[in-house]
């Protein structure tokens, strides 16, 4: 491709730039529907027109074209302080550029270059309860009944809501999609439902059947997905029926309760395609698929006691369970948190008393491997997650990331606020984390600052 200039009249102002420039937007913007199949640019039918005096004529903001301009000849992106960083987005949505502003917003995650980019007033005081963040670099927030979603820009959309029932958990299926599970108390409706990010709009509702083409009426706790066979799985209980007393599979004590498992429906038909059978006793608090063994890590409280199951969807199996009568037994009530590593093999678990701790997942014989890590007394029940390799722990108003290696914990980074009391809950998605605080009911952005251009 040849250096070919290239003149726009943007709002009355002369602005000339080379085709190679242009082509650096990519053929899904407006100027790479000016090339040809060669990168070449299109005639336009007014070839006796002197190549000096051709003009392209766009009716838009000069000063946001100008720094869309330089962005693309640059890759950096400077907005000088008289241009609305709003006004900036809206121009280069319109030129099919947004992703290369979030590009050079911000770079690829990494934990030990986050930086504090930007706080966000909650609408609802005192009652937030969950944070997920989308794989674009947005968000939705659970306030009670309503689900707040905010785009990579964070400006806010349409809440969501199923009959404002209190919101169990939230998942985004794409950037578009979003999954909602709630406290159902009535046998009428499903506790789950799929909705638009971008409206609000309630798309399909998930139905839960008894294998007789029967509908049951279910409430449904925390979500997860598997993104290898696009299914949507959620931890549910039927409200249907009154809760019959049953002797528990993970406590062995008899319990009142109502028919639990695991339901699983398909991303695109919306359609149940299984259903594991297992008596949870209490909430999940988290499931997670574990990617490469058709497995489903399941941890909760039951009677003040962390449990976690593994289950094996092949044959409806129980694989892995602990505490399972070893000594691990004495230190249930000690934990508040689990999660399993990237590698699937392990899990590591938090202490009330400042410790993380591994679990084998590959063993039923072995107890936590404790490792002293901070000595805190913590006022709030922190969270727990691994991403890429390290662990990030919340403890009161801030989160901690760890690397484990040679049998100990390091601590690499902290992350922390001044304003708006403990995390209620953190997630990490579209190379950003959002911290959500209880106090104040607002949202905390990190992201990692964009790499520099030599």
């Amino acid at each position: 491709m040849t250096a070919q200039k290239v003149r726009f009249n943007v709002g009355g102002r002369i602005i000339e730039t080379t085709a190679t420039t242009l082509a650096t937007a990519r053929r899904d913007s407006m100027f790479g529907a000016m090339f040809d199949d060669e990168w070449k640019l299109q005639p336009r039918g007014d070839e006796l027109v002197k190549p000096e005096e051709k003009e392209y004529f766009i009716d838009r903001d000069p000063d946001c074209f100008s720094v869309l301009l330089n962005l693309l000849r640059t890759g950096k992106l400077h907005v000088p302080s008289n241009i609305p960083e709003k006004l900036l987005y809206m121009e280069a949505n319109y030129y099919g550029l947004l992703d290369h502003v979030r590009t050079a917003k911000w770079g690829d995650f990494d934990s030990n270059r986050l930086r504090l980019a930007s706080t966000v007033s909650g609408q609802a005081p005192g009652n937030c309860t969950a944070i997920r963040a989308s794989p674009d670099g947005g968000c939705a927030v659970a306030h009670g009944g309503i689900v707040r979603v905010y785009d990579w820009m964070l400006e806010e959309h349409p809440p969501l809501n199923l009959e404002y029932q209190s919101v169990n958990d939230i998942g985004w299926m794409d950037s578009d999609k979003i999954v909602m599970s709630v406290r159902q108390n009535s046998t009428r409706h499903p506790g789950m439902g799929v909705f638009s990010s971008l409206t609000g709009e309630l798309r399909h509702r998930f139905q839960l059947g008894d294998g007789k083409d029967q509908v049951k009426g279910f409430a449904a706790g925390a979500l997860c997905f598997n993104s290898d066979s696009n299914k949507v799985l959620a931890s549910c209980r039927e409200t249907s029926n009154e809760g019959i007393l049953e002797w528990h599979q993970v406590t062995g004590k008899l319990t009142e309760t109502s028919n639990q498992g695991i339901g699983v429906w398909d991303q695109v038909t919306g359609k149940q395609t299984d259903f594991f059978d297992f008596c949870l006793g209490g909430d999940a608090g988290k499931i997670q698929w574990l990617n490469g063994s058709n497995c489903l890590f399941v941890g909760g409280y039951i009677d003040d006691k962390y449990y976690i199951n593994v289950l094996d969807f092949r044959d409806k199996s129980v694989v892995w369970s602990w505490p399972n009568g070893t000594k691990a037994c004495v230190t249930a009530s000690r934990i508040w948190d689990a999660s399993p590593m990237d590698e699937s093999k392990f899990c590591v678990v938090g202490g009330d008393d400042g410790t993380l701790g591994v679990l084998d997942l590959r063993s039923t014989k072995g107890g936590v491997r404790w490792n002293p890590y901070r000595d805190v007394e913590c006022r709030y029940r922190p969270k727990l997650t691994c991403h890429a390799g390290q662990v990030f722990c919340s403890i009161d108003d801030e989160i901690s990331v760890y690397y484990h290696g040679l049998d100990q914990w390091v601590l690499t980074s902290t992350l922390g606020r001044s304003q708006g009391g403990p995390i209620q809950d953190f997630s990490i998605g579209g190379d950003r984390l959002f911290a959500l605080h209880i106090d104040e009911n607002v949202f905390d952005v990190w992201e990692t600052p964009s790499a520099p251009i030599i």
